[in-house]
């Protein structure tokens, strides 16, 4: 299968699967601060493994996760009535942690600039 037509279908089971978290998921164990951050389909299209954020701490992440997966064959049930395909792909949800590791390398980054700037003005003076 081409590694372009794979891709469509991921954004697509992005946009179906973010939309679906915001609207129509009714468990009160998923944060309203989730986020779809990526969605990798294998090549048979049996799974979409769904990366999500949960903005939060760790317990409302866990609670979410287990939300999502009691909702996992509702959401299923969306892809299949949006997208035409033979088989609806199995939804695999996993925590993506790469934006609270983006900011804790920014808040790293921004306490050795400031460090290195409190030297370069301690030694002018």
């Amino acid at each position: 299968m081409s590694i372009k037509r794979l891709g469509r279908i991921s954004e697509e089971i992005k946009r179906i699967v973010s939309n679906a978290i915001m609207t129509e998921l009714k468990d009160p164990r998923i944060s309203p601060m989730t986020s779809v951050t990526e969605v990798e389909v294998t090549r048979d299209l049996r799974y979409a493994k769904i990366y999500i954020s949960v903005l939060g701490d760790e317990s409302s992440r866990e609670e979410t996760l287990k939300g999502l997966e009691s909702g996992k064959g509702f959401i299923r049930k969306e892809i299949g009535e949006n997208l035409n395909l033979r088989y609806t792909p199995e939804p695999l949800f996993y925590l993506d942690k790469s934006i609270e590791h983006g900011f804790k390398i920014s808040k790293l980054l921004n306490e050795v600039k400031d460090s290195n700037s409190n030297k370069g003005s301690s030694e002018d003076d």
